[in-house]
Parts: C-alpha cells; structure tokens; sequence
C-alpha cells in the first residue's frame, strides 16, 4: 500500500491554500461571484462539510453521501480513476447535503471549520490505512484510502478556482 503520509501531506497543503485563499476574499465574502453561485464562505463550507462526511466513509460510518447501487459503483469508479489520472477535477452537480445554504461568517471561523474537518478526516484515513486501507464508499465502492484521500486533495483544488483571486 502506498505511504498514506504523503497523501495526507498533499491534501493538507490543498486545504492551507484554501485557508489563505479565503482568508484574501474577506471583501467578498458572503458575496456570490455569479447568479446561482456560491460565495467563498459557502465553498469553504462546501469542503468543510466533504471532508467531515469523507471522514465518515473512512471510519466506516453512515455518510451523507449518496448510496448509488452495487452494479452502478464500477463505473462510477471509472470515473474516479479518471480523475486521478488525470489529476483534474470536472465540473459537477453537488450532491443536495453539501450545497451549503450560508458558510462561517468570517474567514477567521472559517478557518476553524477548515482546520477542525481536515483534521478529522486526516485522522480517520490515519486509522483506516493502519486497519488495512480500503475505505468502503458507497459511491464508488471499494477503494484504497491513499486514492481516496489524493481524490480529496483534488476536490480541494477544484474549489481553490471558486475563489477570487488575491
């Protein structure tokens, strides 16, 4: 199994970037960069929440995330192979649990929110990778936790684009 350290490494520097990416748009902050967008509070929630009920998946707990059928989960995996691959997040419909209706009121909360989900998710994929390292989605079925956590590094980037510039 691959070193889950460096993995986790990864996505930690993924979520400091958003830390101090949203910490610059404290201007804009509640504000939607477009109709029917979000605004960086509201990405910062979205990744907080992600990584929480990612954390979830990791411990083997019930998620939020949806339960797609066994024969469905294969291709859906394709598609998550793909996106490592490719190492690109795509464009997507965000399940109805983590389409946040409002975020932290301020970057400062924020940040906590960030810090606290990134750290549990950080230590359940410590914990899955010592008992073995599958994690057992019920999105994409079962996968290594190293992929699964360099799948949310991903995401985080993904969401770095959501940001104003600084």
């Amino acid at each position: 199994m691959p070193d889950i350290t460096a993995a986790l490494a990864d996505n930690r520097a993924a979520v400091d970037d958003l830390i101090a990416a949203a910490e610059k748009s404290e201007s804009v902050w509640t504000t939607p960069r477009a109709p029917r967008k979000w605004s960086p509070s509201q990405v910062v929630e979205h990744v907080a929440l992600s990584l929480e009920e990612s954390a979830n998946v990791a411990a083997g707990v019930p998620s939020k995330f949806p339960s797609l059928p066994r024969l469905i989960r294969p291709v859906v995996r394709l598609v998550f192979r793909w996106i490592l691959r490719r190492q690109s997040f795509p464009k997507g419909k965000t399940p109805k649990p983590f389409d946040p209706a409002a975020g932290s009121a301020t970057p400062a909360e924020a940040r906590v929110r960030l810090e606290e989900a990134a750290t549990k998710f950080d230590q359940k994929c410590r914990t899955c990778a010592a008992g073995g390292g599958a994690v057992a989605s019920t999105v994409f079925g079962t996968i290594s936790v190293d992929d699964y956590v360099r799948f949310q590094a991903l995401h985080v980037r993904h969401h770095m684009k959501q940001l104003p510039p600084a």
